[in-house]
């Protein structure tokens, strides 16, 4: 009886959630949360409404609780981390998304936020590889060339950041393009 009832809980939080039905969904996940205390889905589910809410707070104290509980789960390392980084607390999200990436070494996002709290912190070499291994795993997403090209900028390596925007040229012109108005690297030529 108590899988039905969980079963019907989610449901319903997630239908909440599709016709934006906050408020709705997270009284649920509170409701499943209290129980069902130790699993990980309703501690997901109500911190990631707190976060999109910007109770920044009350999703930090799910995601460290959904932590302590499920040590092994690189999403709520890499969750934790992301709220702390929107705090502006920087070193506590590098240690998380750390986690994350060495929980899951694929964990793409994982490797982006921290590549961004390095950034932020003024550690651009380690930023550099937790960038170039983002991009080794998403290499059609612009996110992490962007990022890794301003970083190269940052460096001054010039040479570095020219070779990304061209590389984006190829897929995509709109993200290369904002990259040579702002650094004016490669400015008056055409992709090849």
């Amino acid at each position: 009886m108590k899988r039905v009832e969980w079963w019907w809980l989610r449901a319903q939080g997630a239908v909440c959630l599709i016709f934006g039905r906050t408020a709705q969904a997270l009284s649920i996940f509170e409701d499943m949360a209290r129980r069902f205390p130790a699993e990980r889905y309703p501690l997901a589910s109500r911190a990631h409404v707190l976060a999109q809410a910007g109770r920044h707070d009350e999703a930090l104290a799910d995601y460290r609780r959904l932590t302590e509980l499920h040590p092994a789960d690189a999403s709520g390392w890499f969750n934790l981390g992301f709220v702390l980084e929107s705090l502006g607390r920087y070193e506590e999200a590098r240690q998380c998304f750390e986690r994350a990436t060495t929980l899951d070494p694929k964990l793409d996002r994982g490797w982006y936020g921290l590549g961004l709290v390095l950034i932020r912190l003024q550690r651009l070499d380690e930023a550099v590889s937790a960038l170039k291994r983002n991009t080794e795993l998403q290499p059609m997403s612009p996110y992490g060339w962007y990022q890794l090209a301003r970083v190269h900028v940052d460096r001054h390596q010039p040479d570095e950041a020219a070779k990304i925007i061209r590389h984006l040229q190829g897929f995509e012109p709109k993200v290369a393009a904002q990259l040579v108005r702002e650094t004016g690297l490669l400015a008056g030529q055409t992709a090849t």
